[in-house]
């Protein structure tokens, strides 16, 4: 097989159309499927419309995260309801929680939200995600908790407020007895949080039960790796391009 050429960065100048929006989300939901980080029809990956006012791509509810394709993204408002005509429902309630961080946080372009079998063990253990591997050390200080308050309501806009203030200014979020959330500058910057989130808590719940006592290493050496693994304005960027090429190897109808 030939090699593909190189890919080019994006002028970041340049906003994306809808149209671009659409493709990039809708490969992202079909990756979460392909890696495993799905729960059936529920949670939901979502990103900002260009334009003026709250405006934002869903998926319909309803559909598994496999079947999700650029038109099928349902353009809400801020409360989760339909600006466009769908032939699906929309799941207002499953968007509390997107409508809060998108509104408050401005680099949250994305927000992607899961209920995986780590994420939510992690986030049922009180001491959180730990420094035990090389990923989950270029987390450290990037993931905040939340408390659980039970389901999120459109009722409770206190509870948005307290999401918005723990995530703060990390990219990501562990949901007490709820999952993981992270957000992104683009659809490739969120996906290349949640999927190294979700590593890393895979990785410690394996670790976890073998039962052999677990080796932490010296806070320093933590903080080496936090700083060695800095931020970037195309933070994931390129293994992104890799990702949609595979998928337009294996899956090409995401961009229908």
């Amino acid at each position: 097989m030939a090699l593909p050429p190189p890919p080019v960065r994006p002028d970041p100048a340049r906003p994306l159309t809808e149209r671009e929006l659409r493709e990039d989300l809708a490969c992202a939901y079909r990756l979460l499927a392909h890696f495993g980080m799905t729960d059936l029809v529920y949670t939901h990956l979502s990103v900002r419309v260009p334009g003026e006012g709250h405006r934002f791509l869903v998926n319909p509810y309803g559909l598994m995260f496999e079947e999700i394709t650029a038109s099928s993204l349902v353009v809400v408002d801020a409360e989760g309801a339909p600006l466009q005509q769908t032939s699906w429902p929309v799941n207002p309630a499953g968007f509390v929680i997107h409508s809060a961080v998108h509104r408050a946080v401005e680099r949250a372009q994305c927000v992607m939200h899961t209920h995986t079998l780590a994420g939510m063990t992690i986030a049922a253990q009180a001491g959180g995600l730990l420094p035990l591997n090389q990923m989950s050390m270029e987390l450290h200080d990037r993931v905040a908790i939340h408390e659980y308050e039970g389901i999120a309501a459109d009722d409770n806009m206190e509870e948005r407020d307290r999401i918005v203030r723990d995530l703060g200014d990390r990219p990501c979020l562990i949901l007490r007895h709820h999952g993981l959330l992270t957000i992104g500058r683009t659809v490739g910057e969120a996906f290349y949080w949640m999927y190294y989130l979700e590593q890393a808590c895979r990785i410690q719940a394996a670790a976890q039960a073998t039962g052999a006592p677990l080796a932490m290493p010296p806070l320093e050496v933590v903080q080496r790796v936090r700083a060695q693994a800095a931020d970037s304005p195309v933070k994931g960027w390129l293994p992104w391009q890799a990702l949609k090429r595979k998928m337009d190897r294996e899956q090409p109808g995401y961009r229908d």
